[in-house]
């Protein structure tokens, strides 16, 4: 099969979470302009709704559903939605994410604790394993989760999320390990600092965004799209030999001295 060919998902469905924007939003477009049908999905309705007429708009597949992933029913019901609505799911991309404190683990209490760990572990857990018998039944699947640089490095302030992020690296080499003979791959992402609404506090001052990149290889943040093609690598069959690996889109923050 040429190369390019194994690029083309024409056909396979796919369900992203926090959709709407940002990084889901341009996996989304990335996924529908290259022949996926895509259900885009987040908390709220309008968001959705912009987005899903934009891709239908230029002609995609696209089809919204509100889901708080935090909440199990919510996500069940998202999960038969998409099969009622497009037949299945082969592709899923676990993107919602919540970061609601900044400072210190010792000074965040337990409930702060909980709501992180439900929306950015806890929920791609059970997402994934009840998207998982319908791949099953379609003969594999891909989930990509998306974890970020501080589940590796964690930053000052950031602990909490940084914990939520390393176990999201650690539940997708498991389902790797665990559901491979079965034809579900599963790997992960972890972004640096992109240029979206969930990070504006890092770039939005022009000063400490400047202290941040003057460390980075690459010397600037990243757009959404930048991490788009890589998740269509990983929900192709241009990928049909990764699975259980870590992928990072950091411009150097790992390497950073």
């Amino acid at each position: 099969m040429p190369i390019k060919e194994k690029f083309e998902i024409k056909g396979k469905v796919a369900l992203i979470t926090g959709a709407s924007k940002g990084i889901g939003a341009a996996i989304g477009l990335a996924l529908a302009e290259h022949g996926a049908k895509v259900v885009i999905s987040s908390r709220k309705k309008e968001g959705i709704d912009h987005t899903v007429n934009r891709l239908t708009k230029a002609g995609l597949n696209a089809h919204g559903i509100v889901c708080n992933v935090g909440d199990e029913t919510q996500l069940n019901m998202l999960v038969d939605e998409t099969v009622s609505h497009f037949g299945g799911i082969d592709i899923l991309v676990n993107n919602a994410a919540t970061n609601p404190v900044y400072g210190p683990v010792d000074q965040a209490d337990s409930e702060v604790f909980d709501k992180i760990m439900n929306i950015n572990l806890k929920a791609c857990f059970l997402l994934s394993n009840r998207c998982r018998p319908s791949m099953i039944e379609r003969g594999g699947g891909s989930i990509i989760n998306i974890s970020s640089v501080e589940g590796v490095k964690p930053s000052r302030g950031l602990g909490l999320y940084s914990i939520s992020k390393a176990g999201l690296i650690m539940l997708t080499k498991t389902q790797a390990k665990e559901w491979g003979k079965q034809g579900i791959r599963s790997n992960v992402i972890c972004p640096g600092l992109i240029k979206t609404k969930f990070s504006k506090a890092l770039w939005s001052d022009e000063k400490n965004l400047a202290r941040f990149t003057k460390h980075l290889a690459l010397n600037r943040m990243a757009d959404p799209d930048e991490i788009a093609g890589l998740a269509l690598f990983l929900a192709s069959n241009a990928s049909s030999y990764c699975t259980g690996s870590t992928f990072t889109a950091d411009g150097g923050f790992l390497i950073a001295g």
